[in-house]
């Protein structure tokens, strides 16, 4: 997996030695620094301007720069500077901050993406990590910052014949200058592999659904056999003799066969129960019989941002050698109106051995997970679960795409995730559940019915699933608002964000781990 952005750490003493040389002809050079209220900088910065700061000032004032968080002051060929464009970013307070200084990683995670948003693909750029207060974990923070630019970069555009100007300049290179770069080297390394995994979750998510079957799903999650996963694809024969019925009822409408996917990093001690992530991977969901309104129809080919997120995770868990035992499973399906599809009011047995009325067939999410959830259990008899899904549009409406709807059964798993989504900037948000809410699903011809009505449906819906997993620790992420479609932010550009890598990779870190 490439990235768009490479951060090479360097120490303030080597980027002072750098920039004291004359710029190499033809290869502009960019710097970067920061800036908090009144221009305050570093004292590494500030010695590195002073032959420049009261250009520095003049141009900030006639610019209204005020050293504001997320402001920007560019300044070309400045004077006493041996680089063609210095940028200043604001770190200063704003907004209602009462600090001057960025006081979480998630900050420098935004500050790497607005500093690679500044540097010009083929230029010689320098980053002074320099700011005004020192971060209390300075490697880390470079960790994030390099990690903030290098998810900025992203682009998807393979599919593109014609680009713009600015769209072809390739990927950006900068010297990020720390205090002990010793130190931030091997994270920066580590920050690079997470990125990756990220990466690898938003090109399955904006991949067209004509390119990525649930059968070419399969196929590139089985390429993290390089990194010592172990793989293993169900087919629908498989799945038939398992009882799967529920999963496969989902995809019997469509000519691309579904696909149980098994991923397994085997990281801990030989006799530990696994920590298990299952995800919901609907490659495209026309909503099946109880077909979906045209309008933005096209977005369902990001019905399966769930299982790109697992994907992802097992990347990034991999690729750093967790000491854990992980199982990621992708339930992998296409939900298409033919004459095969299963249609409303069909009673399906799930391989619980549970029976199912379809009252529609867009609630099909909740089919394909109900038995991913039987699966591994039975199977791998997992220490928790989490499961992701882009499952209900209600979720939207409760939180918008600021935060993934949390579902539990377990207070001390809800917590765990709750700390991991904090400090990745990943957020939850956790909802009731209760009999009141269980009885909304119950069926009278079948023992639960799919889909509970319009009132609570991304409750009902978690209640729907929560009949699979018995006593097992288990949470349930609704990401229909944050997997795909996601606003464009200082770290993020694409269509579909990778929303949960990074969570699921914490939480295995802080928790798992052994």
């Amino acid at each position: 997996m490439s990235l768009n952005a490479k951060f090479e750490v360097i120490s303030f003493d080597d980027a002072e030695a750098a920039l004291a040389a004359p710029e190499t002809e033809g290869k502009p050079r960019t710097l970067v620094l920061f800036a908090g209220s009144d221009l305050a900088m570093g004292a590494r910065a500030k010695a590195l301007l002073k032959d420049a700061q009261s250009q520095l000032e003049r141009a900030a004032s006639a610019a209204k720069f005020k050293g504001k968080a997320g402001s920007a002051l560019e300044i070309l060929a400045p004077l006493g500077l041996p680089v063609s464009r210095l940028v200043i970013l604001g770190v200063g307070a704003g907004n209602g901050d009462d600090a001057d200084k960025p006081a979480k990683f998630e900050d420098y995670l935004a500050l790497g993406g607005q500093s690679a948003a500044r540097i010009e693909a083929g230029a010689e750029a320098f980053v002074l990590l320099d700011l005004p207060e020192s971060p209390a974990e300075p490697a880390e923070a470079a960790a994030q910052f390099a990690l903030g630019g290098c998810l900025r970069s992203y682009k998807f555009d393979q599919y593109k014949t014609k680009k713009k100007d600015d769209d072809k300049g390739g990927a950006i290179e900068a010297k990020l200058a720390v205090a002990d770069a010793d130190s931030a080297r091997a994270l920066v390394a580590g920050a690079a592999h997470t990125a990756e995994a990220v990466i690898l979750a938003r090109t399955l998510v904006n991949e067209p659904a004509n390119v990525l079957s649930p059968a070419e799903f399969a196929r590139r999650a089985s390429e993290l056999m390089k990194l010592g996963v172990e793989v293993e694809i169900l087919d629908e024969k498989a799945m038939a003799e398992l009882g799967m019925r529920a999963l496969l009822g989902v995809g019997q409408g469509s000519e691309n066969e579904s696909r149980l996917v098994v991923l397994r990093w085997n990281g801990g001690a030989p006799d530990a129960a696994p920590v298990a992530f299952l995800g919901k991977g609907v490659v495209f969901d026309t909503g099946g019989i109880s077909i979906k309104p045209a309008a933005s129809m096209e977005d369902m080919k990001g019905d399966m941002a769930g299982a790109a997120a697992v994907t992802g995770a097992l990347y990034a868990i991999a690729a750093r050698k967790a000491k854990a035992n992980v199982v990621g499973v992708l339930g992998l399906v296409e939900n298409m109106p033919d004459g095969k599809a299963q249609r409303p009011g069909d009673i399906v047995k799930s391989m619980s051995g549970q029976t199912i009325e379809v009252i529609n067939t867009d609630a099909e999410g909740r089919l394909v997970l109900a038995d991913a959830l039987t699966y591994v259990i039975e199977k791998h008899k997992p220490a928790a679960i989490v499961d992701l899904a882009t499952l209900t549009g209600a979720i939207l409406v409760a939180l918008g795409q600021e935060y993934g709807g949390l579902f539990s059964n377990n207070d001390e798993l809800s917590e765990r995730l709750t700390k991991a989504g904090t400090a990745t900037g990943e957020k939850l948000w956790r909802f009731p559940m209760g009999p009141a809410y269980d009885k909304m699903i119950d069926s009278r011809f079948a023992d639960m019915k799919n889909t509970g009505g319009r009132h609570a449906g991304s409750i009902t819906a978690a209640q729907f699933l929560q009949r699979f997993v018995g006593k097992t620790p288990w949470a349930h992420l609704d990401i229909a608002g944050t997997g795909m479609s996601s606003p464009a932010n200082d770290i993020n550009q694409s269509w579909g964000s990778g929303w949960g890598v990074r969570l699921l990779d914490r939480l295995v870190k802080d928790n798992y781990e052994g």
